[in-house]
């Protein structure tokens, strides 16, 4: 995807979330992460866009300390200022994404074409998917992402983050998992032992031991640990989600698979 269209999604995705916000209670449980309140989510998505926004608007080049990063964020506001708050942090990080320069230089900390590419990839998905969780709190799914900016967000989440070799998926392996998009060109092959996980778009002759084929809106919400496959199979708007073979694997991935 270009710079643009993750821009366009990062400022689509964090007005819908507020806005499934303005409608809900901040006291609602958000049933994706139990441990929050929606007060909580809305905070916390706040917080990453102010962070993430001094990368490219300062040009840092190294990582933030905990003053650094608290310095950047400012003051914890009261619930009554929350989403004003919210929604002025997500405008600055969008226009200063749109406005920052092709070469900029600065800290990053995944795989990517360019820092600004990185930025506006990252803060586009981290928002998507939260918003997920604000919609969910409100009790309602929300509008699905389209098929191209979830397979990005697939590719990210396996090529970036799980490469990376902090991901906790292991087992005595290897065992190997085929992931597949029915509605674009997205297929990703994982080999899951006691070494970091290994992830690859090539296409294998060999059978897997779990193979997960569904549209793309719900295989990302299914890897991002968002949805269960039964709430995929209901939920999904252009097809099935189908799995074949050993689904004890997915339950690997459920346990091991989370982004800190």
């Amino acid at each position: 995807m270009e710079i643009s269209e993750h821009i366009d999604a990062l400022r689509r995705e964090g007005v819908l979330l507020a806005d499934a916000a303005a409608r809900t209670d901040l006291a609602a449980p958000v049933p994706t992460c139990p441990d929050w309140r929606l007060g909580d989510l809305v905070r916390h998505v706040g917080q990453v866009h102010r962070w993430a926004a001094a990368y490219p608007s300062q040009r840092l080049d190294a990582v933030l300390d905990e003053a650094g990063a608290q310095a950047v964020i400012g003051p914890d506001p009261s619930d009554a200022a929350l989403l004003d708050w919210f929604r002025e942090g997500h405008a600055a990080l969008v226009t200063t994404l749109s406005e920052a320069p092709a070469d900029l230089e600065c800290w990053s900390f995944l795989p990517a074409p360019s820092p600004l590419a990185f930025w506006a990839r990252r803060q586009a998905h981290e928002t998507a998917v939260h918003r997920f969780d604000a919609d969910a709190a409100a009790g309602s799914p929300g509008p699905a992402v389209d098929p191209a900016f979830a397979l990005d967000g697939i590719d990210e989440l396996l090529r970036g983050f799980m490469a990376r070799g902090r991901a906790k998926v292991h087992c005595d392996g290897p065992r190997t998992v085929r992931i597949r998009a029915t509605d674009g060109p997205g297929s990703w092959r994982l080999t899951v032992s006691r070494e970091p996980l290994a992830v690859t778009t090539e296409e294998s002759p060999e059978p897997a031991d779990l193979t997960i084929t569904g549209p793309a809106h719900e295989l990302y919400l299914l890897l991002w640990n968002r949805l269960t496959v039964e709430q995929a199979e209901r939920q999904a708007q252009t097809g099935p989600v189908e799995l074949s073979g050993d689904r004890g694997l997915l339950d690997l991935w459920r346990d091991g698979a989370a982004i800190r």
